[in-house]
């Protein structure tokens, strides 16, 4: 039973140095642990610790018991009670340096697993106020985009609207020109009718001429 307690005590100090220092065996027994805190496994710690401590305290009391008959024999003690003596006293050591251990490596990885739970949550908190700074100069970057953008527009509105008053302009200017040419064109046709007129007058005038020249003609004969 000794060389087990030893086996244990010593398997407990050796995963102690593997939680206290950063080694890639540590990963395994973190793991380890975490699984063994599943299912039963917490049962079965509980009962195997339980059971360590009820064999200390059988150790203890037969240590008390040693040592009552050791005063009841006044002072004097066989070397079978000696033996016995030492037996149960390196036992309740081991034993108790066993849950001592146990409960350090308990404590241990809880510290651990917090430990790694804070600084995911601070690597959350790092990345989250990342992806916020960079959502803000993203924003800023489409905000200069879209004034930038908007500028360009009232530009090319002003200039549209420059070009459209030069359009209208050469509008009102070609419709002048067209009325002064509808104008000139009506004083034209009035003119022409003017002449018409003068010369239907005239070719009148010739033909009452001509008549009365040939009438005058033909009484000089007679």
């Amino acid at each position: 039973m000794i060389q087990l307690l030893f086996t244990l005590i010593f398997s407990e100090g050796a995963m102690i140095a593997l939680l206290l220092f950063k080694t890639p065996l540590r990963k395994l027994v973190i793991m380890g642990l975490d699984r063994l805190k599943r299912g039963r496994g917490p049962l079965v710690v509980k009962t195997v610790a339980g059971t360590i401590l009820v064999v200390l305290l059988s150790s203890v009391y037969s240590m008390v018991n040693i040592q009552k008959h050791e005063i009841e024999d006044g002072g004097a003690i066989n070397p079978t009670d000696q033996v016995l003596m030492a037996k149960h006293l390196l036992e309740t050591t081991l034993m108790g340096g066993i849950l001592f251990l146990g409960l350090m490596i308990d404590r241990l990885h809880h510290y651990i697993r917090e430990l790694r739970i804070r600084r995911k949550g601070m690597e959350a908190v790092k990345k989250q106020s990342r992806g916020s700074e960079d959502g803000k100069f993203t924003f800023s970057e489409e905000m200069k985009s879209v004034e930038e953008e908007r500028t360009r527009l009232r530009a090319e509105l002003r200039r549209l609207e420059s070009e459209l008053q030069s359009k209208i302009k050469d509008a009102d200017v070609a419709e002048a020109n067209v009325s002064a040419l509808r104008k000139q064109s009506e004083g034209f046709l009035l003119e022409y009718d003017r002449l018409l007129e003068e010369n239907q007058n005239l070719r009148n005038k010739l033909q009452s001429l001509d008549r009365k020249l040939s009438h005058s003609g033909s009484k000089k004969n007679i």
